[in-house]
């Protein structure tokens, strides 16, 4: 996420909001973004409604075998319909944000 951060002026200037989503707790996700100086919103998806709605839970593959969300950035138009997504199962591996950034460039024709 940090990645996003460094590059946060770039998804803004195309008009593209970053949003994260995560399983922690509201204070969690805060005191988190606060320490990492994120300018985005990172959501609490504490009983992983939207996580699974996405078919995105990774049961017990957290520590000690907590579930977690497995690794996704999607983008998302404002009439909720997926133009990306990017996937993964190792949560070690992330999508940079230059590859979010193509991807829209490229549905964009910018």
């Amino acid at each position: 996420m940090r990645s996003f951060q460094r590059k946060l002026s770039e998804f803004d200037a195309r008009g593209v909001r970053v949003v994260a989503i995560s399983v922690d707790s509201v204070d969690t996700n805060q005191q988190h973004s606060q320490r990492m100086g994120f300018a985005f919103s990172v959501l609490s998806d504490a009983d992983a409604a939207v996580i699974r709605r996405y078919d995105l839970l990774h049961r017990g593959a957290g520590p000690k075998g907590i579930d977690i969300a497995r690794p996704a950035e999607f983008l998302i138009d404002s009439h909720g319909i997926i133009r990306w997504v990017n996937l993964t199962d190792n949560i070690a591996v992330r999508a940079r944000p230059e590859q979010a950034l193509q991807a829209f460039d490229e549905r964009h024709g910018d």
